[in-house]
């Protein structure tokens, strides 16, 4: 397999402004009882199991929506999710090949994108160009750069846009960032989250084949996006590479956008904090020596301008002793502990002798618990629909671009072996250090308070150093003067 990015890809970032601009003639206003008709582009496993079954189960809890159509390049999938939705809501939704077809039905109200990373790009913006509301699966893009194209196509749209991470709908994530911008843990410095799996056959290796997959029953030059400008060269038909695209860096990005995209966004959501100013990745294949592309082990760490540090970790090839995700401060911590299910946390504050208040003490913190997240995301994604309400979704696309930036470079720097620097101001990715160590070093020496995420309202909690006695002894002697004396 070949490059992680491609230039042809940049098209997409230069027409996203146009096509934004051109959604918003195409809107159709919704009554308070219409129904709300929608597609599904990409019903593979996810777009099936994550997004055909979860709206059906939206209508059958009494939401009006239609299950209108269905788009898919190979017909198993296909006529899979259309035999399903007749089955389960008595209409049988209209199948479709090509995805643009769908988008130009002016009955279509939202889509569900379920197709692989590579495609997730174009077909939003075009959904957005086309008027239509978008639920994307994670990540939401495959490169940086589309990152923000889609948030600017979304912004000037003005629909609703929901990114699949379903784990955003559990009420863990606000009221961790409420308390974090209240000064519970004090200056928040570092946060860590993982995932580590295991298997004796690879990663994705389960995702199964079939027979019935061929050049016949598959539409592959569509697949691979060579007209679209997504992919460099056209290949030959692989099972391999059409089922467990995920292993190959032309249309995925293996553990960054499957697995870290998952933790990184609910961490995100936790802190406050979206874009990194410095990423950099380690890693590489250790062990599944499969013909894949992607690294079985890797890590990245980011620091925020907010001064901040994120670690991400994990491993593909050991399971039985993972880190804990957790939420560092100088007053104490939030422990998540492991998985991604949570119904609260634990506070663990640091030690008297740091903290000098005895009010400060261990907590366990509680919140609703939501036993289906993905039914939760999808049912959000159509409530925002619903009432109007862009915002009220649980993983909006500044979200989405803020957790694809993080692992996408990270990403690029394992596999360019060069750190990068993201401007939040111009949204411009370099390897051309701007001077990060520095800028540090600069505060310090100046007696810089410290900075803090977005929404503090603590003031100095947990944010100022004692200043000892001593250390007015501490400084450069001028014209033959101690400190203390002048």
């Amino acid at each position: 397999m070949s490059d992680f990015t491609h230039p042809t890809r940049r098209t997409i970032v230069k027409t996203a402004g146009v096509a934004a601009l051109a959604a918003q003639s195409a809107v159709r206003v919704l009554g308070a009882n219409e129904r709300l008709r929608l597609g599904f582009i990409g019903v593979g496993n996810r777009g099936f199991g994550g997004h055909v079954k979860k709206a059906a189960r939206v209508k059958e809890m009494g939401a009006n929506v239609e299950l209108a159509a269905v788009a898919d390049v190979y017909d198993g999938h296909r006529e899979r999710a259309i035999d399903y939705a007749e089955a389960q809501t008595g209409v049988r939704p209209t199948a479709y090949v090509d995805y643009q077809d769908m988008l130009a039905r002016e009955d279509l109200d939202a889509v569900f994108i379920g197709t692989p990373d590579h495609w997730h790009a174009k077909m939003a913006i075009d959904a957005l160009r086309a008027g239509k509301h978008v639920y994307c699966e994670k990540p939401m893009t495959k490169t940086t750069e589309e990152a923000f194209a889609v948030v600017d196509a979304w912004k000037q749209s003005g629909r609703v846009m929901q990114v699949g991470v379903q784990s955003t709908s559990l009420p863990v994530w606000s009221r961790a960032n409420e308390l974090i911008r209240e000064g519970k843990i004090g200056k928040l410095i570092q946060f860590q989250t993982e995932f580590y799996r295991n298997t004796a056959f690879g990663q994705w290796r389960n995702r199964k084949l079939t027979p019935e997959m061929t050049p016949q029953s598959i539409d592959w030059k569509r697949w691979l996006g060579l007209e679209a400008g997504l992919v460099e060269e056209e290949m030959p038909f692989d099972r391999a590479v059409f089922v467990q695209w995920r292993a190959y860096w032309p249309y995925g990005a293996g553990m960054y956008t499957d697995l870290f995209v998952h933790r990184t966004t609910s961490m995100l959501k936790a802190t406050g904090l979206r874009l990194p100013g410095r990423v950099v990745g380690g890693g590489g294949i250790f062990y599944e020596y499969d013909g894949r592309d992607v690294p079985d082990v890797a890590t990245v760490v980011a620091d925020y301008n907010e001064g901040a540090q994120l670690l991400i970790t994990a491993s593909m090839v050991t399971a039985g002793a993972p880190i804990q995700q957790l939420i560092r401060g100088h007053h104490g911590s939030f422990v998540f502990g492991n998985g991604e299910q949570f119904t609260g946390f634990d506070f663990v504050p640091e030690d008297q002798r740091v903290l000098q208040d005895p009010t400060i003490v261990a907590e366990r913190i509680d919140t609703e618990d939501v036993a289906d997240t993905t039914y939760a995301h999808v049912k959000n994604f159509v409530d925002s629909i619903r009432e109007g309400t862009p915002e009220a979704c649980n993983n909006t696309p500044e979200l989405g671009a803020a957790a694809v930036a993080t692992v996408n470079l990270g990403a690029r720097s394992y596999k360019e072996g060069k750190a990068f620097f993201l401007d939040p101001a111009t949204r411009i990715a370099t390897d051309r250090d701007p001077g990060w160590a520095k800028k540090w070093e600069r505060m310090s020496h100046s007696g810089s308070r410290p900075n803090h995420v977005p929404g503090w309202s603590a003031g100095d909690r947990g944010s100022t150093l004692e200043t000892l006695d001593h250390m007015r002894l501490g400084g450069p002697w001028v014209d033959g003067k101690a400190p203390e004396e002048r």
